[in-house]
């Protein structure tokens, strides 16, 4: 989890820390094959060399990145849980639980959706940057 520190430590205040790293540690410990990296100065992790999630802070949220195709799938869900979204991510406002079981179908899609993906993104998703 060290590969996270410094950007945590960007984190001023201390419960907005405490929850990013509690909810970046139970990512590595849930899914021990995923590689955590920092790009574009946001945690993220990869699966074989292919971009599964991301996340990065703002003021008042922190924000979780699937990829389009995983917010496309789990749309409706997102919205159950509470969280603001758009088409590429969704928000979880700081003080809000985190809907781990929610997180872990994403990040579990995500891997067996690109089992078999040779690049960072879904051809699908370069086409809509």
């Amino acid at each position: 989890m060290d590969i996270f520190e410094n950007y945590l430590l960007q984190i001023e205040n201390q419960d907005h820390r405490a929850l990013l790293r509690k909810t970046l540690h139970w990512v590595q410990k849930s899914f021990p094959p995923l590689e955590p990296r920092i790009a574009w100065n946001q945690p993220m992790f990869t699966d074989h060399g292919t971009f599964i999630i991301g996340f990065s802070i703002a003021k008042r949220h922190f924000t979780v990145a699937p990829e389009a195709k995983g917010m496309e799938r789990f749309s409706s869900e997102i919205e159950r849980a509470g969280y603001s979204q758009t088409p590429n991510l969704f928000r979880i406002k700081w003080g809000e639980p985190v809907d781990y079981p929610l997180l872990e179908r994403i990040i579990q899609f995500n891997r067996e959706d690109k089992a078999d993906c040779p690049t960072f993104w879904r051809k699908s998703e370069v086409s809509r940057q």
